[in-house]
């Protein structure tokens, strides 16, 4: 389960262009907190702390704790800004959630037993399709990652959602096809090798016979 994070926060009352980049120079990011049917808080947090956040890899998919003026809210980061040049973070959005609302997620997938997987000992590839797969989950169960497992797995074979175990109560939001998240690849060599049989099958297969 993804960890829950605390960043303290200061409170802002000016807004703009110059504002905002006075606040950046001092070392600090602007950020607002919305929804719960609430108004807006606009807010700032150290550049520091949040870029050691974001460099976790998991910070988007992560509950953030808010603490600012003595009150905690509790919070899902759902789109973060970067300096176009030097990469800083400029600008942070937080929605208010409660303790286990539904919410939306990107969570990264994990490939694991490479070692297990025909295709790949003999020199296949392994074709992501999908680096992360879209959730509905419980704000108090978001995941790290989803694991999946390559054991078993020749070339030519795919690996879909409904394939996949994902976390109790997490559901994809794509439920209109069973979308694929990564295929097993022949590289051109062993494609020669084999007369094409793993990919096109049937008359490849009698040839190579």
């Amino acid at each position: 389960m993804s960890e829950q994070l605390t960043l303290t926060a200061e409170t802002r009352d000016r807004a703009g262009k110059g504002a905002s980049r006075e606040l950046r120079n001092s070392g600090r990011v602007p950020a607002v907190v919305y929804g719960a049917n609430q108004e807006p808080l606009s807010i700032h947090v150290e550049e520091k702390l949040l870029a050691k956040m974001l460099s976790t890899g998991h910070f988007m998919n992560s509950v953030v704790m808010i603490d600012a003026g003595g009150k905690t809210t509790r919070t899902l980061p759902k789109d973060v800004q970067f300096h176009p040049v030097t990469s800083r973070p400029v600008h942070v959005d937080f929605l208010r959630i409660g303790e286990h609302s539904k919410v939306t997620v990107a969570v990264p997938v994990r490939f694991v037993d490479e070692e297990e997987s025909p295709g790949i000992k003999r020199g296949a590839v392994l074709n992501i399709v999908k680096h992360d797969v879209e959730l509905s989950v419980d704000a108090a169960e978001i995941p790290d990652d989803i694991e999946i497992s390559l054991k078993g797995l020749d070339v030519g074979d795919s690996i879909h959602i409904s394939a996949v175990t994902l976390p109790k109560g997490a559901t994809p939001t794509i439920t209109d096809r069973d979308f694929t998240i990564a295929t097993i690849v022949a590289p051109s060599a062993l494609k020669s090798d084999e007369g094409d049989t793993t990919v096109d099958g049937g008359e490849g297969e009698a040839t190579a016979e």
